[in-house]
């Protein structure tokens, strides 16, 4: 009986192995061949994001981060409870944690990550590429100062429901011009992260959790950052892998709304990116004159928040999710690394070039 039982072990242990074997093969297939990224983006994605996102929005907390923090746990006191209570050798110990961890990386890519793999915002959108010159940046700046100035408004509360709906309805508006899916769910359902307290340590305002296609936002937001943070990470889960690219959508929609605060918000935004762009770009004269254009409110809010967020920031772990996250990005075709935040700006140029033909 007990060798009857081995065989079946051992015969399941093959079909596992081949199982996962194929599928490691079609998710680096998928990687190196462009017209299959482009088919699990478009086609496959959005299928197994409804379904997921079907199951994880009828669970109130961030079962994502319970989720990881439950696999790293795991990873790391199973050889402890193998070796001293199964008695079982280091080898077969070592062999188990590495095939749980590729079943995580098949999950990861085959249930989000693979939209790494698929054509950037410029082939989606047809929009030609424009490169920064010392014109079309000033004229963009002075646009995009005159813009935020303008939609200024104190924004002291949070207002989800409105969010959600302006949210939603921004992204229906540019879906079919801008290469980015609707909305699996006419109310999607955004959770708090698990883990605030030490997510803030890091300045991280939010996440998409691959796992369940569940997007979560930091518990510390700000009124200020609410609106475009949720915006960007729906980017993220209707497929946008591009940090620079969820920057911009979240941008348009927030800027498109017919509510004042979230307008406000989606200028605001992008405010850090515009200024370092400018600051690599200008000379000291122009930085400063650029610098004194906008609204003294509005720089007052951007050190408020600044401060606010140091306050509760840990330089030694932020340092090492930076640059975990750092290689992480460019492990997936991302070259600029976490740069590519404000890589945003030039999306923005080349839009507003396009729009002007």
């Amino acid at each position: 009986m007990p060798f009857k039982y081995d065989l079946r072990m051992e015969y399941k242990q093959k079909i596992r192995y081949i199982a996962l074997c194929v599928l490691l093969l079609t998710i680096w297939g998928t990687q190196l061949i462009p017209a299959m990224g482009k088919v699990y983006a478009h086609n496959i994605y959005p299928v197994i994001a409804y379904c997921l996102s079907s199951f994880s929005r009828l669970i109130p907390f961030a079962i994502g981060d319970l989720f990881i923090a439950l696999s790293i746990a795991g990873v790391l006191l199973y050889p402890i409870y193998a070796r001293c209570f199964q008695k079982k050798k280091w080898k077969r110990i070592l062999l188990n944690d590495i095939e749980y961890l590729l079943w995580i990386y098949v999950w990861f890519y085959l249930a989000w990550g693979l939209n790494y793999s698929q054509p950037n915002f410029y082939q989606r959108t047809s929009i030609p590429y424009t490169a920064y010159t010392p014109d079309n940046f000033q004229e963009f700046v002075d646009d995009y100062v005159e813009k935020l100035n303008a939609s200024y408004v104190d924004v002291t509360t949070i207002n989800k429901d409105l969010i959600r709906r302006e949210t939603v309805s921004g992204y229906n508006q540019i879906s079919d011009t801008l290469g980015v899916h609707r909305p699996f769910h006419k109310s999607p359902r955004v959770k708090t992260m698990l883990f605030t307290p030490l997510i803030s340590m890091v300045g991280v305002t939010g996440s998409m959790g691959p796992f369940f296609c569940e997007f979560t936002l930091n518990g510390d937001l700000l009124p200020s950052q609410y609106p475009a943070t949720y915006a960007h990470e729906l980017a993220h889960l209707l497929g946008i892998s591009s940090e620079a690219e969820a920057n911009f959508y979240a941008y348009q929609v927030c800027t498109r709304s017919q509510a004042r605060g979230i307008r406000f918000c989606g200028y605001f935004s992008v405010l850090g990116h515009v200024l370092v762009n400018a600051r690599r770009l200008m000379n000291e004269e122009q930085y400063k004159e650029l610098f004194n254009k906008i609204r003294p409110e509005i720089i007052e809010l951007s050190q408020k928040n600044h401060k606010y967020w140091m306050e509760k920031y840990s330089p030694l772990i932020g340092d090492i999710q930076d640059w975990i996250y750092d290689l992480y990005l460019k492990g997936n075709k991302i070259q600029s690394g976490r740069k590519n935040y404000s890589e945003v700006v030039g999306l923005l140029i080349s839009y507003e070039a396009w729009k002007k033909k």
